[in-house]
């Protein structure tokens, strides 16, 4: 770089008034959907042990942490049920009393101005912890699945949700869960599609929090090759086709030249999954006194935003508006 052209640029980083005419990117509270693991039983706080600060909460502890998440302004949550019980079939998924149901429907009735938004799969539910119906040959049936999931759909948006987020991954999940929405009469409920979801080895931490392990195989035959970066594009137009009102993009930090495809090629607000396992890795070095927990996490989540992303799902979520509340 010429002497000049490092004044030049010297100029432009010290100069207010041509900061002031750079649009840069900051992060706010009103950014984040906090996720919230509730699970069946009475009287339980469990800490998930790969995710050090993060519950599984019985209903009648949620209070306990919808009170922190309102205290703090996150204006959103996402919620992963645990049933007591589970079948091949997932039913506590979409029955009228299933777990994600009673949460939504106390949170609706307790704290009515947080955004529901309901996580809609059949992994957390089904004996052998694939998002969808199994044959006798281990193989996923992709449209009885489609039934299933547009029925839990329904359920959660009767109790009351705001937003239905499948994350399952089969063909035509979208268009199957519009339409079950519309024709029960719930065409405003809008969906929170993970239109771009990897077969990711960052997921760990999350099947030990939401016990949504697969018993048999891998999930690689629904969800996307990491390797493959066009199919993104596909994957996500035609859940625009098919109705979806937001993208996620899934996990977020290794896949943000993705996000920024996304952000680029589709007018709809875009979400950046913050992982668990992206979680996990922050929190084990912290502990360890590795690297400054603030400093990695908020740069972490500021480069997600900066990258595309509207929206952040993150378990950072109410460490990191404490943090910025401290500026």
């Amino acid at each position: 770089m010429t002497d000049l052209h490092y004044k030049r640029h010297r100029r432009l980083r010290q100069s207010s008034a041509m900061r002031a005419m750079v649009k840069e990117t900051y992060l706010h509270k009103e950014d984040f959907i906090y996720p919230i693991f509730v699970i069946d039983g009475e009287n339980i706080k469990n800490e998930v042990s790969s995710m050090p600060g993060v519950f599984q909460f019985s209903l009648d502890r949620l209070g306990e942490e919808m009170d922190e998440v309102v205290s703090l302004g996150i204006p959103s949550v996402i919620l992963f049920g645990l049933p007591a019980e589970k079948d091949e079939v997932g039913s506590q998924a979409y029955h009228d009393h299933g777990i994600v149901q009673e949460a939504t429907r106390f949170i609706k009735k307790n704290y009515p101005e947080v955004v529901v938004v309901a996580d809609t799969c059949l992994c957390e539910f089904t004996s052998h912890g694939h998002c969808g119906v199994v044959s006798e040959d281990e193989k996923i049936l992709n449209d009885p699945s489609l039934d299933l999931l547009a029925k839990t759909a329904v359920s959660q948006a009767e109790a009351g949700a705001d937003i239905i987020a499948p994350s399952n991954m089969m063909d035509g999940f979208v268009a199957a869960i519009r339409k079950g929405l519309d024709e029960a009469g719930y065409e405003d409920v809008p969906i929170m599609s993970y239109a771009v979801k990897y077969a990711s080895a960052y997921y760990g931490p999350f099947r030990d929090a939401a016990d949504g392990a697969p018993q048999f195989g891998d999930r690689k035959t629904y969800q996307m090759d990491p390797s493959n970066r066009m199919e993104a594009m596909r994957e996500a137009e035609s859940d625009v086709e098919e109705g979806a009102d937001f993208l996620i993009v899934k996990p977020a930090l290794s896949y943000l030249d993705i996000m920024r495809d996304v952000r680029n090629n589709f007018d709809l607000p875009v979400v950046a999954y913050n992982v668990s396992g992206e979680y996990a890795m922050v929190k084990a070095a912290a502990i360890n006194g590795w690297i400054d927990e603030k400093q990695v996490v908020l740069e972490t989540l500021l480069g997600m935003k900066r990258a595309g992303a509207d929206l952040i799902i993150t378990y950072h979520a109410k460490d990191a508006v404490r943090w910025m509340e401290e500026k």
